[in-house]
C-alpha cells in the first residue's frame, strides 16, 4: 500500500522531510542518492528520479519507504531513554558505541562509552544476538547506519540513539562539548570547532 504522506509526485524534498530515513533506504535498495552520478536535485519528484533509474514501480518505491521509517523508529531510542536504562538496567546495561572519528571521540565522549573500531566491529559479532547495544553519532544518522545493519544480521536490540551526543548534551549531560563540524577555508577539509566558538564568530563577537 503507498505511503500516506507523499505520493510519486512529491519532491525528493517533500520525501526526506516526511521520511528521514528515506536517504538511506534509496540507496540501500535502489542505489539512487549515493554518489554524483545517481544523486538528485531537492526539487526534482520522486516518480522522476525513479524512472531515471529505469524503476517503473512507483508504488513498491513508496511502499518500501514507508517501511524503513517504520523500522527507523523501532531502532531509534531518545538519550533520556538510554540514561535510564544506564541507570536502571543493572546487569542488562546497553553496550554503548560511538561511530563517530576518533577526532570528534577525542573532543566530546560519553563516560562509558566505546570508540567503534574495525577490532570492535568484528569484536560484536561474538557477541550473542541478544545482546543491547546502542549505537551513537554526533547528530544520530551515522549511527542508524550502524544500528541498522547489525539488526539486519540478526542483532534484535540494537538501538540508534536520536540526536546523537549533540542531544546527550543538552537532554543529559551538559557537561558534555558541544561541537560542529566547519570547513577550513585553507584547506577545504572538514574541522572541528566547539559550538560556542561557532556561534559566536557567526554573530561577528570576539571570544576571549
Amino acid at each position: 500500500m503507498p505511503a500516506s504522506k507523499i505520493t510519486a509526485n512529491s519532491t525528493m524534498q517533500e520525501v526526506l522531510d516526511n521520511y528521514p530515513s528515506a536517504q538511506r533506504a534509496l540507496f540501500r535498495r535502489y542505489h539512487i542518492g549515493g554518489c554524483h552520478s545517481c544523486g538528485y536535485e531537492p526539487h526534482e519528484s520522486l516518480i522522476d528520479v525513479a524512472q531515471r533509474h529505469d524503476i517503473t514501480d512507483i508504488d513498491e518505491v513508496l511502499t518500501f519507504i514507508e517501511e524503513a521509517e517504520q523500522t527507523d523508529q523501532r531502532i531509534r531510542v531518545s538519550p533520556k531513554e538510554v540514561a535510564e536504562a544506564i541507570k536502571n538496567g543493572n546487569g542488562h546495561k546497553p553496550r554503548l558505541i560511538d561511530v563517530r572519528t576518533p577526532d570528534e571521540f577525542k573532543l566530546a565522549k560519553i563516560e562509558g562509552a566505546d570508540l567503534i573500531t574495525e577490532e570492535l566491529a568484528q569484536e560484536i559479532y561474538s557477541w550473542p544476538k541478544d545482546t543491547n547495544i546502542v549505537f551513537f553519532c554526533h547528530h544520530g544518522q551515522r549511527s542508524m547506519d550502524a544500528a541498522a545493519y547489525f539488526a539486519g544480521h540478526g542483532y534484535v536490540n540494537t538501538k540508534s540513539m536520536a540526536g546523537g551526543i549533540d542531544a546527550w548534551s543538552q537532554e543529559v549531560d551538559s557537561t558534555v562539548p558541544r561541537y560542529e563540524v566547519a570547513r577550513d577555508m585553507t584547506t577545504g577539509r572538514p574541522t572541528l570547532r566547539p559550538l560556542r566558538t561557532v556561534v559566536s564568530q557567526a554573530e561577528g563577537c570576539v571570544n576571549p
